[in-house]
């Protein structure tokens, strides 16, 4: 078996070349504690539990932990509590955009000098898409986690109303958005659900990659949230149901999102790729996935763009040498072809290795259901999600002012986005 064998050789090369790194061989029994957070429904403990069991076949040395922590805030919040306390897991998942928090609080350790370890370092870092590493990495370019759990937005359409309302093709452009929604609107539905409650930095963030200008650029110590192009995002997000009257306003739910659409409440939702194999499993209709259409059409009619998201693997400082050998191997494990493959046919999520759709799982799966490669496809249009120094501390002004402008007590825009720019700017001003 390939895999078998692949990994045989990996604990081989760890055992000879990663000493330098402190990094013992395995020869004992050893333990390592997994956590990871769901957000999509996926029943990812089964999963994981099973991966988990094919991975102590291979190495019956390493007994690991399978431990779902709650969302992806409930899991971080545990593991920053614990590893305070000095304990913690020896490997997680967690956000992306969670890196230079954990880098500047010294609790996770560098995934490079691994990578650097392996005989095929430089082929494994190759075969991820661009897209997905660049919230892998420090201003310096070094690689601190490894994508996994991967996902963007992506356009969900009822594709039989689609073809009762005449409409061809889905949107392509915020325009086009609009006047599609109208079209299907009813008395009892929505032509959109644009989830907003909780962290609506996500899907915002959609918008201005598709205005020309994101959140975040190359420096994390640079964020634009009250220009002229945030202001415009935030003025359509609410024209959206204030003035279009295509969707509810206020605050509307993530997690009921998925159910609203397959239970025809909505015929179009904005939403993960991680939910796509739900979606599938639960409409009694076509779906049908889309781009996301959060910018103004260009000469040729499309305005898309879209942020990066989901989660990566880290491995944690409070780890013996031994656990971290053992959780690197974990995650070799977890970034394979095979396994990325597998995961993705299983929850959506993008399979983060390239060669993973060379597969038969994928290519097999792609042919049968062509939803599953828009979001592989659009990462032609997608930019890292916001990631920053203090990015826990951004997210915590920049979530509330959102909200705030959308749920109505907020009302002047350019004033709410200045003020949480003021607060941002002087968090930021030391590492300037």
């Amino acid at each position: 078996m390939r895999l078998l064998s692949r990994s045989i050789v990996l604990l081989a090369l760890l055992m000879l070349v990663v000493a330098p790194f402190g990094v013992l061989a395995q020869t004992a029994p050893v333990t390592i504690d997994f956590y990871f957070p769901e957000a999509s429904a996926n029943n990812a403990q089964a999963i994981f539990e099973e991966y988990a069991a094919q991975f102590s076949e291979l190495h019956p040395e390493i007994t690991v932990n399978v431990a779902y922590q709650g969302s992806y805030t409930d899991n971080r919040t545990k593991i920053q509590t614990e590893l305070a306390a000095g304990a913690g897991p020896d490997v997680a998942v967690m956000l992306t955009t969670d890196l230079f928090s954990f880098v500047e609080d010294g609790t996770i350790v560098a995934a490079q000098p691994f990578i650097d370890a392996m005989e095929d370092g430089e082929a494994f870092t190759e075969d991820f898409f661009p897209a997905f590493l660049l919230n892998s990495v420090d201003e310096d370019g070094m690689i601190w986690s490894v994508p996994f759990q991967r996902s963007t937005p992506i356009l969900y359409y009822n594709a039989d109303l689609f073809a009762e309302a005449g409409i061809e093709a889905a949107p392509r452009s915020r325009e086009e958005l609009v006047e599609v929604a109208k079209q299907l609107t009813t008395d009892d539905r929505f032509g959109l659900w644009l989830p907003t409650e909780g962290f609506p930095i996500w899907l915002f963030s959609s918008f201005l990659i598709g205005g020309g200008q994101p959140l975040v650029e190359a420096s994390p110590t640079d964020v634009f949230f009250n220009d002229e192009v945030s202001v415009e995002a935030v003025n359509y997000i609410l024209s959206l149901s204030q003035e279009h009257k295509v969707m509810p306003e206020g605050l509307l739910s993530w997690g009921d999102a998925p159910t609203i659409f397959t239970s025809g409440q909505a015929a179009m939702i904005f939403h993960t790729t991680g939910s796509l194999t739900r979606i599938l499993s639960e409409a009694t209709f076509e779906v049908g996935t889309a781009f996301m259409p959060t910018g103004s059409a260009d000469a040729d009619g499309n305005g898309y763009g879209a942020p990066t998201g989901g989660g990566n693997l880290y491995l944690f400082a409070n780890s013996t040498p031994e656990e971290q050998a053992a959780a690197w191997l974990w995650i070799e494990f977890l970034a394979s072809p095979e396994i990325q493959a597998d995961w993705t046919a299983r929850t959506g999520y993008i399979a983060a290795r390239q060669s993973a759709w060379e597969t038969d799982t994928l290519t097999t799966l792609v042919e049968a259901q062509p939803q599953y490669a828009i979001a592989r496809d659009q990462l032609e249009f997608a930019q890292k999600e916001f990631s920053a120094f203090r990015t826990i501390d951004l997210q915590n002004i920049i979530n509330p002012a959102l909200s705030n402008l959308i749920a109505g007590t907020e009302t002047d825009v350019q004033a709410t986005l200045d003020a949480a720019q003021a607060q941002i700017d002087s968090l930021l001003a030391e590492y300037r």
